[in-house]
């Protein structure tokens, strides 16, 4: 008996009315394009009559957009930006090490771990309530004065101050997303013989991390930003190279040329942040309607 043969495969073919709905997506996607592009036009030309026809935009101009004066800048402001960036890598790395031992810490269970879940709810209180200002007074000009270790150069105490508060934002970050993970995760790896330490690391924190990880961007984002807090202590960074350069030339313009290096430096994490948030919205979209 011969088998019956199969009929061949067709692709697939969408039909008219699929081909219109495409088109006409298509075609909305296009002019909300060409409407987002004028309206912004039309705004940034808006802004800049605004500003060239104010009666004093002649002296601002000359004392803040200097041409001259930021090229003579550039030399030395990025010089001092790269202190900047070698201090974020630093503090970030402190950060992640130290932020997630207190949020460790605060999710400790069992009455023997009381005097560190204090100790951890006692330092997030703190350094979440002293402006980061204040920290970088104390840890560089207090701390020096106690002589328990050799002279350090003033970016080390920068850093250190960096990480004590951002820590304690990171921790509570953390600390939300560890609570998050539902607590059947940890039932079913107990339940497979694996101990609390291995449940906590190959469990637990991969999903907490996962959930919460737009809001430690975030964070990144903004210590990147408060890195130029830095020169308070003395540190040579972009922030104090600009005011060198400014008290040389009488202008403000080497400041303006700073901030937007700063913003150059944050507006790819800024972006990406962004994009991770819109992945974790949709994918949370995804899972809503499955």
């Amino acid at each position: 008996m011969t088998p019956t043969p199969r009929p061949e495969a067709r692709p697939f073919q969408p039909s008219s009315v699929e081909l219109e709905r495409r088109a006409f997506r298509r075609a909305r996607s296009r002019r909300s394009v060409l409407v987002s592009i004028l309206s912004t036009l039309v705004f940034a030309g808006v802004l800049v009559l605004v500003l060239v026809g104010s009666p004093g935009w002649e002296r601002v101009s000359s004392t803040f957009f200097d041409l001259d004066v930021a090229v003579a800048a550039f030399p030395r402001v990025i010089e001092g930006l790269w202190l900047n960036i070698r201090v974020l890598v630093f503090a970030a790395l402190g950060v992640a090490v130290f932020g997630t031992l207190l949020a460790i810490a605060r999710t400790l269970r069992g009455a023997v771990f009381t005097p560190i879940r204090l100790f951890a709810a006692g330092y997030t209180d703190l350094f979440r309530g002293v402006p980061l200002l204040l920290v970088l007074y104390i840890i560089g000009f207090g701390v020096p004065g106690l002589e328990l270790t050799e002279r350090m150069p003033a970016q080390f105490w920068g850093t250190i101050a960096l990480i004590l508060t951002y820590s304690a934002y990171v921790s509570e970050v953390l600390r939300a997303g560890i609570e998050a993970v539902h607590p059947s995760q940890r039932l079913a790896a107990r339940s497979l013989g694996l101990t609390h330490s291995k449940t906590l690391r190959l469990i637990v924190m991969p999903q907490a991390v996962r959930k919460v990880t737009p809001a430690l961007m975030n964070d990144f984002v903004s210590m990147q930003k408060d890195v130029g807090l830095i020169s308070v202590l003395g540190a040579v960074d972009a922030v104090r190279a600009a005011q060198i350069e400014v008290a040389n030339s009488y202008n403000f313009t080497p400041y303006v040329l700073a901030g937007l290096l700063f913003v150059a430096l944050a507006w790819p994490f800024i972006r990406i942040t962004d994009w991770v948030t819109a992945r974790a919205q949709q994918r949370e979209q995804i899972g809503g309607t499955v």
